[in-house]
């Protein structure tokens, strides 16, 4: 039995997603719970978990966690966390009844951001968006995907990427990038240059520079077209990006269909999926991302979630937070709205937010609490794991430890 720098003690129950993810279709029902745990942490990795009568190693230092129960710390595997100004007229605007595609249109809504945030510098970026790093970390997040997305040159968006890298020295969590080309000019003579633009030089350069591991398109009618995608697709596939997208949010125009033909590590939100698409999506590789936090910011239709998990998908939930439709600061919250407004139990929730939010991220080495993953372990506060589904208005995450050291929440 290994020796171990730190033995975790005192559980009530180790919950986790079984090794070797993702988890589709009925797998994602398929929890294993160990109760009155130890679990031994090495380098930075768990090393041995098990019963604690089992354990016969010896570990530098014991904690005992009192009786509580311990989950892997939660994904977040699509969030917007860099921008500046605020979009509170356009939330007024939709409590009047003004629909958000029309707020879009009208050069308000994401571009109202894109002009706010091309205006701040990379210090001021890194500073807006630390305070919302911290907030989904106390939730219980220890790997975090930020876009960028809110540019419309490529300095603009090169910025922001700089700005996530600068992130990362000043958070515990493990921060993720990517380039997100989200809506076009509104002028239709640069639509096309402005794609070019992205195509040739931006993701090249990002590629190059190392500021990102995957390409995102928003797919829409408002937005971009599934053939416009396609180019955007070959370009970061060239350059050795992973791909991914936002489709079926508004309109289920072919995006989905583009992404999944391109081998997307995800397609995230859903809201407008159908049969069809949920049929194809259960037959590929790719990852469905749900957002839980549109539907209750925007009023809109929910993701089919239990619609997706009972055709076979592999389901990961996120909390989209961004300024205009999904100021949702909490990567727990999503997992508990996610079984309110999405159809998920529990425990598939939780699998959601843990091994398969890993998987659409590309990322095999966490989100289960199993010998060589990472050390990324969350301690709730409650004897029974289920708090973190129910539990809504406060965080259910007592301690947190990231790589095996327990970080101050």
């Amino acid at each position: 039995m290994p020796d171990a720098d730190l033995l975790l003690t005192g559980i009530s129950q180790a919950v986790t997603p079984r090794p070797g993810g993702p988890h589709r279709g009925r797998a994602m029902s398929d929890l294993e719970l160990i109760p009155d745990a130890a679990i031994a942490i090495a380098a930075g990795r768990i090393a041995w978990v098990g019963s604690r009568s089992d354990w016969h190693g010896a570990a530098e230092w014991e904690i005992d966690v009192a009786g509580r129960a311990v989950i892997p710390a939660l994904v977040d595997p699509h969030t917007h966390l860099i921008w500046a100004g605020d979009r509170f007229a356009d939330f007024e605007a939709r409590t009047q009844g003004v629909a958000y595609e029309e707020i879009l249109a009208r050069g308000g809504g994401i571009r109202s951001s894109i002009r706010s945030t091309a205006a701040a510098g990379v210090e001021a970026l890194v500073a807006l968006a630390l305070p919302r790093v911290q907030a989904l970390v106390a939730s219980g997040a220890g790997t975090i995907e930020i876009k960028s997305g809110y540019g419309y040159t490529a300095d603009a968006e090169l910025a922001s990427l700089e700005a996530i890298a600068a992130l990362r020295p000043l958070v515990a969590a493990d921060l993720h990038s990517t380039l997100l080309i989200h809506v076009p000019p509104l002028e239709a003579a640069m639509r096309g240059d402005y794609l070019a633009m992205a195509c040739d030089r931006l993701v090249p350069q990002v590629a190059e520079r190392g500021l990102a591991t995957a390409v995102d398109i928003f797919i829409e009618r408002e937005a971009w077209q599934p053939e416009e995608a396609n180019h955007l697709f070959d370009a970061a596939r060239s350059v050795g990006l992973a791909v991914k997208a936002h489709v079926d949010q508004f309109h289920a125009i072919g995006g989905l269909e583009a992404a999944v033909a391109h081998g997307a590590l995800s397609v995230d939100h859903l809201e407008t999926s159908g049969p069809d698409q949920i049929a194809l999506l259960a037959g590929s590789s790719t990852i469905g991302t749900i957002l839980p936090g549109v539907t209750l910011h925007l009023g809109i239709a929910a993701a089919p979630g239990r619609e997706l998990i009972d055709a076979g998908a592999a389901v990961a939930i996120a909390t989209d937070c961004n300024p205009g439709s999904s100021p949702l600061f909490s990567t727990q919250q999503a997992l508990a709205l996610a079984v309110r407004l999405n159809g998920l139990r529990p425990a598939e929730a939780l699998i959601a937010a843990t091994c398969n939010a890993a998987a659409a991220l590309g990322l095999g080495d966490r989100g289960a609490i199993a010998a060589g993953q990472r050390a990324d372990l969350a301690v709730l506060d409650d004897a029974d794991w289920r708090t973190v589904a129910w539990t809504l208005g406060r965080s259910p995450i007592t301690r947190l430890f990231l790589g095996g050291k327990e970080i101050s929440l």
